[in-house]
């Protein structure tokens, strides 16, 4: 398995994005960008993850995406952790590990969403 958010691990996200189907948004008419945004990682690893969701799928890329509509932020081992499914996003939530800014309104059911087409 490729590592995580290696330019391989995003190709395989996306393939996976894909092939998940029409993502649960609140107005179709209206694309969805968050971003995670990954403390305390590697120098040499990217720094954030964008997501862009719209009617017709969604789109995963290293990097921030400025017109985010809600930033998650947590460390590199939890994005990691959760990545691998050894961490309940749940869990990280109620544990205090993901701070969340921004419209989080439309989030949960994206990220049930993704976490679902893995």
């Amino acid at each position: 398995m490729a590592g995580f958010l290696s330019a391989e691990w995003v190709a395989a996200l996306n393939d996976t994005l894909s092939a998940a189907g029409p993502p649960p948004l609140d107005d179709p008419e209206i694309p969805v960008r968050f971003v995670f945004e990954f403390s305390e990682g590697p120098s040499s690893m990217p720094h954030a993850l964008s997501f862009s969701v719209s009617a017709t799928g969604a789109v995963a890329e290293v990097g921030d995406h400025l017109a985010a509509d809600a930033v998650i932020r947590l460390s590199y081992s939890d994005a990691e952790a959760l990545s691998d499914g050894s961490l309940d996003s749940a869990d990280a939530l109620r544990e205090g590990r993901l701070k969340v800014r921004g419209d989080i309104h439309g989030l949960v059911p994206l990220l049930g969403w993704l976490l679902a087409s893995k």
